[in-house]
């Protein structure tokens, strides 16, 4: 087990702990970036990774993108993250999964309140039920069991509310109606979103790992691409809704769109792959920005206990933020990604 104390900055991570689980046997890490907002929140991600120090890498960042995710959207929380970090090609028929999940639990326990979890990659609402015989500290419950659900419709309602915020940018109207989008990733959002945008007139391009959802490309009358050509893919609006660390100084430049808004958590491989976005004139929403809206909704029901409509209502605020945020960027001639961070940087920096 490590316990890491890691504070060196207003920025820093405040506690890092890595372990492998009492009954499972399986490595968790928890990261909390800040609290200097209030108590840090962050999904439980499962997945494979080459090795642990893939794995810790992810947790930082996914953690810091919590933080910047919560000061971008005003949200009086900090930014933390769990990670279960499976054996490359291990076979997920053989774990055990409930002693994954209480292990978890035990582990978010130890924070006392400081961070709680959710549902992210890998894991679903039904997952967080288990948690929850551990620490009350667990958000997204299925509705049944007086959770707020899954966040997959308002993330997916909240990055349809930054494509159309970005489509005024760009082409000067928010209708999506013969918008050319192509969206890597049906997943739980990337599905949502692609039924959305096909209601709203827009030639889809679709693509996932997953063979089988060529079955919904053909219900939805989209074109199928294969995933390594996804990203690249001749476009006007491309959404990332895969996994993230997909736009690097090699993909850029083969880039064919003109903007990028999608719910994949951190995107740019590096942060000075925004300056190449800007130097190309594609137009990069902060994924930050545009992908708050599971935190914000779970916030809003679970914490404030106000009613679907109006936490609904709060998550398309996100199109005004990112507008505030574009308009801001072109004014100071810089990157949105500069000009996001400073917004969530001063807020994390001035908290009383």
């Amino acid at each position: 087990m490590q316990d890491v104390a890691a504070k060196q900055g207003p920025l820093a991570h405040e506690r890092l702990i890595i372990r492998r689980g009492a009954r499972s046997g399986v490595t968790l890490m928890v990261a909390v970036h800040s609290t200097a907002l209030g108590p840090a929140v962050g999904g439980c991600r499962m997945r494979a990774y080459r090795c642990w120090q893939d794995a810790l890498a992810d947790v930082l960042r996914l953690s810091q993108a919590m933080s910047y995710k919560c000061a971008a959207a005003g949200l009086a929380y900090g930014g933390g993250k769990t990670v279960i970090a499976l054996d490359e090609g291990i076979d997920l028929a053989r774990i055990d999964r409930r002693s994954v999940l209480l292990d978890v639990g035990d582990l978010v326990a130890e924070f006392d309140g400081r961070y709680s979890t959710g549902p992210d990659v890998g894991t679903c609402a039904q997952d967080m039920i288990v948690v929850r015989q551990r620490t009350p500290h667990a958000f997204c419950l299925p509705e049944s069991h007086g959770g707020s659900g899954s966040p997959a419709l308002p993330t997916a309602i909240g990055v349809l509310a930054a494509l159309r915020t970005v489509s005024v940018h760009r082409f000067g109207t928010q209708s999506l109606a013969g918008r050319r989008i192509a969206v890597s990733g049906l997943g739980a959002v990337g599905e949502r979103l692609a039924r959305s945008l096909t209601e709203q007139g827009a030639k889809l391009t679709v693509s996932d790992v997953d063979d089988q959802k060529r079955a919904l490309a053909k219900e939805l009358g989209a074109t199928w691409v294969e995933p390594a050509q996804a990203i690249t893919t001749d476009t006007e609006i491309l959404v990332p809704a895969a996994v993230g660390q997909i736009l690097d100084h090699e993909v850029v430049p083969r880039l064919r769109c003109a903007a990028i808004v999608g719910p994949a958590n951190n995107q740019l491989v590096t942060d000075d792959v925004a300056d190449v976005l800007r130097q190309r004139d594609i137009l990069w929403a902060p994924d930050f920005v545009a992908n708050a809206g599971g935190v914000i909704y779970a916030l809003a029901r679970e914490v404030e206990g106000i009613g679907h409509g109006e936490a609904i209502e709060r998550v398309h605020h996100i199109g005004t933020a990112l507008a505030e945020i574009l308009t801001n960027a072109d004014r100071a001639g810089q990157t949105t990604l500069a000009t996001a961070t400073d917004l969530a940087a001063t807020r994390l920096r001035t908290a009383p």
